[in-house]
């Protein structure tokens, strides 16, 4: 190639470098997803995320990047991934498993939108100051689980009609949930004449003494509603078999993994509803003014396996009524 043409050449590569960088993508943007759990125990719920985000145009790899931490229980931990999704430059934060980690992720960063999930008043914990202006960098979507709490425990009653007296296994290192349980089970003790035994628990060890002390003091059956025992929903399903105490958790998964039931949000809708506000952020909106979503859907799931193996028969018309019959 002779000189003239080659220095032609490049003088014409030169002059279209800008337009060939203007003609490139801009960077993904970030979602931050930071639970208590593990992947594999919320991966359907994930899933339901996924859908929301899809709803509002964005799926991940083709046109969003997301960066998973999973706590995995260990509930101290959140406050360090906090950090270290907040040095990665998210765009916006999907927090969720407990109070304590929407807390640290709160106290973390002022600016990054931050939307959460959980089932218990995002209100009476301090998170929003309503839920219909939540204001600041957050919102979210709540289950407000303390008004689902009496609901859930006529229902064991319905089972167990003859017991007069119940356990309610409460976490005192989450001080709002504790006292939403606590006053969901005085309400419906005080309404059908039941006496209450709460117990307390926020280790393994605990959770096998609080279950012991609950058959100790004659408890027919045992509530719980906490992220710490939704994180370890197998040895509480164990430990409800090993000490012939029907209980009943937070989550379908627990009951599928051998609790007695499950009543409250259907959790795919439920996230469902999360990935549409994180899309609706990303596409700018501010979190402050979107109000904090509540369920519209509920379920009730019933183990009719464990049910047999602890002797218990369930009414027809529940189970009639049970949008799901674990066999």
């Amino acid at each position: 190639m002779r000189r003239r043409e080659f220095i032609t050449l490049l003088g014409g590569a030169a002059a279209a470098w800008p337009l060939a960088a203007r003609a490139q993508p801009s960077a993904m943007p970030v979602i931050g997803v930071l639970y208590g759990v593990s992947a594999a125990e919320w991966a359907k719920p994930m899933a339901g995320f996924h859908r929301g985000l899809a709803e509002t145009g964005f799926v991940e790899g083709r046109n969003v990047v997301i960066e998973y931490r999973w706590a995995e229980g260990q509930f101290d931990r959140m406050p360090a991934m906090a950090g270290d999704l907040i040095g990665r430059k998210v765009a916006v934060i999907l927090v969720g498993g407990s109070l304590p980690g929407v807390r640290a992720v709160m106290a973390a960063t002022q600016t990054i939108p931050i939307v959460f999930t959980t089932q218990t008043d995002p209100v009476a914990a301090g998170v929003v100051a309503s839920l219909h202006r939540p204001g600041g960098n957050v919102t979210g979507v709540t289950g407000l689980g303390g008004e689902l709490g009496p609901k859930r425990l006529e229902l064991l009653h319905q089972v167990i009609p003859k017991a007069t007296r119940f356990a309610v296994l409460v976490n005192p290192t989450n001080p709002v949930t504790m006292q939403e349980g606590i006053q969901g089970a005085q309400t419906v003790a005080h309404r059908l004449g039941l006496e209450i035994i709460v117990v307390n628990a926020s280790t393994e060890n605990g959770i096998e003494t609080a279950f012991a002390s609950a058959v100790q003091q004659r408890a027919a059956w045992l509530y719980a509603e906490d992220a710490y025992f939704e994180s370890r929903r197998e040895l509480m399903a164990a430990l409800g078999l090993r000490h012939a105490l029907p209980t009943m958790s937070g989550t379908r998964e627990s009951a599928v993994a051998g609790t007695l039931m499950y009543y409250g949000t259907n959790f795919a809708d439920f996230y469902r509803q999360a990935g549409v506000y994180v899309g609706r952020i990303l596409k700018g909106e501010k979190p402050g003014d979107l109000p904090v979503v509540q369920p519209t859907k509920f379920e009730l799931v019933i183990n009719l396996k464990t049910a047999k193996v602890l002797g218990l028969e369930i009414p027809p018309t529940l189970l009639a009524r049970a949008d799901e019959v674990i066999e």
